[in-house]
């Protein structure tokens, strides 16, 4: 073959050998088609809800054989599924093929439903020392007021400040659109009264300090004496009784008549224990019925039980049936329905009044000594138990001096008081020891206890 005819046939083969190989390349681009990086499209319908609704989630992707949502679950290449967050809460999902992954997000706004409330209270310092103060700051959303237990009613953010004498958990609730929220913080008091679960005070009559503390005819009190705390100068605020079963229980004398019968409106113990929101009774030997608030019946005599004067007790069908007789405390105590705060009333033959003081002690044996061998006095309790008034020719401080007995597994053993105190600061005491915050009348501003502990 010429010269001439071979370079037209080399060009037509070069031709062939271009078009074979651009037909190759197309193969290719397949393959490379099929390794590239996937993408995914998510979407939410609706975007913003309620809190309790639900919203469903949907999603689409190329060269992805899998979706999987954090927190939700995982899924084919395509699909949808239904979530209902309780807060404003970002999805994520993440597509996944041959050509490896890729992620996107979608946020679902979640509202609160119309009405509801929150509210954030804290305490700052949260410890404080004993005698100092502590801030409570409020936060609310959807709050016209709140309301801190003992404290009092503010609006719906704010501050207050508060001393309490004890470690103290407080809780503000918040009210409005007839709905409600609340929240707690705890100031803890160092060096104050511990705090207990449950407070006993019982009152024994008309004898004096020298009387009563070194007798032989009180043997047992005297034991309790020795091995707890006792205050060797404690003083009654008057004669005759009811002044200081007064005193003790609303910060004031109020009257001196014995026979008084009428309902006393003051500021008192029982209205204090209600706001903070603890439980109470008065144990009564020989009260004729539950919720009896009449006057004398045989050995039972009304003045020794305040309680029944109070109008907090006796406009209060709830409250009158706390007005219960002794009987019931052995039952109380067995079947753990004591409540937070106990007042122990012996009859006037047992008390020491019309009795002699052997007869009161023998009493406090049986009937006391079970409540301080139990579980549950052990765990948290602690017993008071004091005189009303000292012989009435002892009129030192108003009502003679008389002993006090401070009983508690966190007390201080063997442990002797030189300060004054007198029934205000007994009233103080047992609300102290069960978180109580507020005081009625002298029992707010009456020194303090807490050296017992």
């Amino acid at each position: 073959m010429s010269a001439a005819l071979r370079v037209p046939t080399i060009v037509f083969v070069f031709s062939i050998l271009i078009v074979a190989i651009g037909c190759g390349g197309g193969s290719s681009q397949t393959t490379s088609t099929g390794n590239s990086a996937p993408s995914i499209v998510l979407t939410a319908q609706p975007m913003s809800i309620n809190s309790g609704s639900s919203t469903t989630l949907s999603w689409s992707t190329t060269n992805a054989t899998s979706v999987n949502i954090m927190g939700v679950g995982s899924f084919g290449a395509t699909g949808s599924a239904k979530v209902a967050p309780s807060s404003t809460t970002t999805y994520t999902a993440v597509a996944s093929g041959p050509g490896g992954t890729v992620q996107t997000s979608v946020s679902i706004t979640v509202a609160s439903p119309n009405g509801a409330l929150t509210i954030a209270l804290t305490a700052q310092p949260s410890t404080i020392a004993s005698g100092g103060s502590a801030m409570l700051r409020w936060t609310t959303t959807n709050a016209t007021s709140i309301t801190i237990a003992g404290v009092g009613t503010f609006g719906a953010v704010g501050s207050t400040s508060v001393s309490p004498t004890a470690t103290t958990t407080y809780t503000a609730r918040a009210t409005g659109a007839g709905a409600t929220a609340s929240s707690s913080a705890t100031v803890t008091v160092q060096g104050g009264v511990p705090q207990f679960g449950h407070v006993f005070l019982l009152l024994e009559e008309n004898h004096s300090y020298s009387s009563v503390i070194g007798s032989s005819s009180m043997p047992y009190l005297n034991s309790l004496a020795q091995q707890y705390g006792l205050a060797s100068q404690y003083f009654a605020n008057t004669h005759p009784s009811i002044g200081n079963y007064l005193m003790l229980t609303t910060g004031q004398i109020i009257t001196n008549t014995d026979y008084y019968s009428g309902t006393i409106s003051a500021d008192n113990l029982v209205r204090h224990l209600l706001t903070a929101g603890k439980t109470w009774k008065s144990y009564a030997e020989n009260l004729p019925k539950v919720g009896y608030t009449g006057g004398d019946s045989g050995n039972y005599m009304q003045h020794h039980n305040p309680f029944t004067y109070f109008a907090d007790v006796v406009n209060s069908p709830s409250e009158l049936n706390n007005l219960v007789p002794f009987s019931h405390f052995a039952s109380d105590l067995a079947n753990n329905m004591l409540p937070q705060f106990s007042y122990i009333v012996p009859n006037i033959q047992d008390d020491g009044h019309n009795g002699t003081l052997n007869q009161a002690d023998s009493w406090l044996k049986v009937n006391i000594a079970p409540l301080i061998a139990s579980s549950t006095f052990q765990q948290d309790g602690l017993l008071i138990i004091t005189f009303d008034e000292s012989f009435d020719t002892d009129t030192q401080h108003g009502g003679g001096q008389v002993a006090e007995v401070i009983i508690s597994s966190k007390a201080k053993r063997g442990y002797q008081s030189t300060t004054l105190y007198q029934h205000q600061s007994t009233c103080r005491l047992a609300l102290q020891a069960l978180g109580v915050a507020s005081f009625p009348g002298a029992c707010k501003n009456a020194p303090q206890m807490n050296e017992f502990f």
